[in-house]
C-alpha cells in the first residue's frame, strides 16, 4: 500500500488545525480525524459553480464571489462556465491553502489563480461579503466549512445566521444566487433561508463527478 504522507500543517485563525496529506497522486486536507477535502472527490464542489452558472446563464459581465478556495474545484468549474467578461473574487482566510495550491498541488490547480478574471482576497469571506456594494453581485458561493453547523471555525456560523443571510442578500443583484455547500442536510437552515425571503432549491449531489460517493447538499437561494 502507498504510504500516507503528512506534507504540511496550517492553523485556521480562530479555529482548528488543518493538515495537508498525500497518498501517491491524491491529496487530502484533514481536520483531526475528519477528511474535509480529497482531490479524488470534486463533483459536489464543481456543481456548486456549474449549477449556479446555469441559473445565471445569459447575464453579461457577471460578478461572483467564492469563499473559500479549498482545492480550487469550484473556482475552476466557474472559470470554465463563465465568459471572458466575468470577474470572480476568491476570499480565502488561510494563507497556507494558497501556498499549497501553488506548491504541492500546483498541477491540480492548473493555473486557475493566474486567470485574469480572478481576484484573490486573503480575508474572511464574511468581511468580503459585507464589503460588496448593494445589488452588485450575481453570485455568492460558500464552501468554507462542513456546512451551516460549522466545524473548522466557530466564527463561520455568522455566515449562516439571519443577519449573515441578510448581508449576503443585500449584496446580490435581483435574481442573484447565494449557493451554499454542506456535507449533510440541515432542515433548520433551509427554513432560515426561506424566512430570509430567498427562493430556495435544495439539491443532493454526489461527491464524485462520476455520480458516486457520499451525498452532499447544496442550497441554491435566489434573491
Amino acid at each position: 500500500m502507498i504510504p500516507l504522507e503528512h506534507l504540511d500543517t496550517a492553523q485556521v485563525p480562530g479555529g482548528a488545525e488543518l493538515r495537508l496529506m498525500r497518498r501517491g497522486a491524491d491529496f487530502m486536507i484533514q481536520l483531526d480525524r475528519n477528511e474535509l477535502m480529497n482531490s479524488r472527490m470534486s463533483g459536489s464542489e464543481e456543481a456548486l459553480a456549474t449549477v449556479t452558472a446555469e441559473r445565471l446563464k445569459g447575464r453579461p459581465n457577471q460578478q461572483w464571489l467564492i469563499g473559500g478556495y479549498g482545492m480550487g474545484f469550484t473556482l475552476r468549474a466557474a472559470l470554465k462556465a463563465l465568459g471572458k467578461d466575468a470577474r470572480v473574487a476568491v476570499a480565502e482566510l488561510v494563507p497556507e491553502i494558497i501556498a499549497w495550491a501553488k506548491g504541492p498541488m500546483a498541477e491540480l490547480t492548473a493555473g486557475c489563480l493566474d486567470d485574469p478574471r480572478v481576484m484573490l482576497h486573503m480575508a474572511d469571506v464574511a468581511e468580503a461579503i459585507a464589503g460588496i456594494r448593494p445589488n452588485s453581485c450575481d453570485a455568492i458561493l460558500l464552501d468554507v466549512d462542513n456546512g451551516p453547523d460549522g466545524l473548522v471555525r466557530d466564527d463561520n456560523g455568522r455566515l449562516y445566521s439571519r443577519e449573515g443571510l441578510q448581508i449576503a442578500k443585500r449584496a446580490l443583484k435581483p435574481g442573484g444566487v447565494l449557493a451554499i455547500w454542506s456535507a449533510a442536510p440541515d432542515p433548520a437552515f433551509t427554513a432560515r433561508l426561506r424566512r430570509a425571503r430567498f427562493e430556495v432549491d435544495e439539491q443532493v449531489v454526489r461527491a464524485r463527478s462520476n455520480g458516486k460517493g457520499p451525498r452532499h447538499v447544496i442550497w441554491f437561494a435566489t434573491k
